[in-house]
């Protein structure tokens, strides 16, 4: 029934996967129609196989699984179906089958996984309401909040979370909504202006608005790429096109057998992954956590210094959680130091990224045990001023922003200007310096063993001993 023009347009999306990448999704497309060999690829020939819902939904009894559990969630899985169904192929959008024929299957394949974001829209505007014309800014946002359960539900069932996991980290369901609510706030309307809160709910986004946004927000495309790669359990296993999903959520150490539950839910973990230097998305190792290593100023700095570029994270008395990037190990001096990689975040009640102004070079700073500089660890604005503040009387913080922080343009991070903390972690991101082994650990006793003797000698102990931490603590953890 396809004309030539259908034919060679069904070959061009075709010849977009290499045939690794071809077998693959004939594969899985016999495997949901019911069927096996790929006879109806050669030639790109139109087959009389076809995929429905139902299919689509029971995929979950094709893979080897717990069976109570399927890769996605239901609603997902019908807003797959609906993308797939929106691809016409005779030229006449009504009356569009129930029924998804292998075209359709290669296409919507091609262009979500291999297309720009003028390939993508019409499916994803399909995904997001069934009916045709401009869609609310409440269907986007639940259309979103679907999209991020789905990345942290089909990561969990793959196994893919790298040592995070659904008990280790806070509950995901209000990450699911803050990074929702932070993607959304990229919308823009025809005039450019952003609207926001209930307003945004309300207003109408036709499909130019949403292309513009899906092009700038680059989480849109990089999480529909991993739940189909990941849901439907396609193209998973080849490396093309698959390093944003291979840094979507850092391997994680330092945590497993602790009974420690993060201040992080895995949602902020993705986003604020997304926005380190790339060099280090790889990888996060929890260096200290107020929960395990004691409430003390002196232990926090023990555990942090030269330890390369880390993440830090406070909750206050209030709930809310917040935090900064550090792109340079601390140092313990009376100085500012780090560079403009640095950043302040947000993560509940809000979930948003804050980068430097250029204004001042004021990113990071560590003090201690000094009577003329301020003591304490801060980040932005000025002594006395700073836009995240912990002070080394442990427990006391400030977060101040009249109206925003000089250097990184954040609001108050805290519920209260002056806050009490509740709990602190700091993640090491990337590789760990060398000399941090054995060097880093080293104090001027371990260098000169006759001081450390005369000291014995004298009857005097080593007070530094118990405050360092076994040097193959989290070592032997993959």
């Amino acid at each position: 029934k396809m004309g030539n023009a259908e034919s060679s347009a069904y070959r061009n999306h075709l010849s977009r996967f290499l045939p690794e990448e071809q077998l693959d999704i004939d594969g899985v497309f016999d495997t949901l129609s019911g069927s096996s060999g790929s006879a109806g690829a050669k030639n790109g020939k139109a087959t009389k196989k076809t995929v429905t819902l139902a299919a689509l939904q029971a995929r979950q009894s094709i893979i080897p699984a717990i069976f109570w559990m399927e890769p996605l969630p239901q609603q997902m899985t019908v807003r797959l179906y609906n993308g797939m169904k929106s691809i016409d192929l005779t030229g006449k959008s009504a009356g569009l089958s129930e029924q998804i024929a292998k075209e359709q299957f290669v296409i919507f394949m091609s262009n979500l996984l291999k297309g720009n974001a003028d390939e993508k829209i019409t499916i994803i505007m399909r995904m997001i309401s069934k009916a045709e014309g401009p869609v609310k800014g409440k269907q986007i946002q639940e259309f979103t909040e679907d999209l991020i359960t789905s990345v942290v539900h089909v990561l969990n069932y793959r196994k893919e979370l790298k040592g995070w996991n659904l008990e280790n980290t806070r509950d995901s369901a209000s990450g699911v909504k803050a990074l929702a609510s932070q993607l959304l706030s990229e919308l823009k309307l025809a005039d450019g202006t952003k609207p926001v809160g209930p307003q945004l709910m309300e207003k109408d986004f036709d499909q130019s608005a949403i292309e513009d946004w899906v092009y700038r927000v680059p989480q849109i495309s990089i999480f529909l790429s991993s739940v189909i790669r990941q849901g439907l359990h396609v193209l998973h296993s080849l490396p093309d096109q698959t390093k944003d999903i291979l840094n979507l959520v850092p391997s994680c150490k330092g945590i497993k057998g602790r009974g420690l539950v993060s201040l992080f839910d895995i949602p902020s973990i993705i986003y604020i992954n997304s926005h380190l230097p790339a060099e280090l998305q790889h990888k996060w190792q929890l260096l200290f956590s107020s929960r395990l290593h004691g409430e003390s100023f002196s232990q926090l700095c023990g555990h942090i210094v030269k330890k390369g570029p880390c993440v830090v994270i406070l909750k206050d008395l209030d709930g809310y959680i917040f935090g900064g990037f550090a792109s340079h190990s601390w140092e313990v001096k009376p100085q500012f130091q780090g560079d403009n990689r640095c950043f302040l975040f947000s993560v509940f009640p809000s979930l948003a990224v804050y980068t430097c102004t250029g204004y001042n070079d004021h990113y990071m700073y560590l003090n201690h045990g000094q009577q003329t500089m301020p003591n304490g660890l801060g980040m932005g604005g000025q002594h006395g001023y700073f836009g995240l503040w912990i002070d080394s009387d442990y427990g006391k913080g400030h977060s101040k922003a009249k109206p925003r922080c000089t250097t990184y343009n954040s609001p108050q991070l805290s519920a209260k200007e002056d806050f009490t903390l509740d709990a602190v972690e700091v993640w090491a991101v990337g590789d760990l310096p060398e000399s941090t082994g054995a060097k880093g650990k080293k104090s001027i006793l371990d260098v000169d063993p006759e001081a450390q003797a005369f000291l014995e000698m004298a009857g005097k102990s080593r007070q530094s001993e118990g405050l360092r931490e076994p040097i193959e603590e989290e070592e032997e953890e993959d």
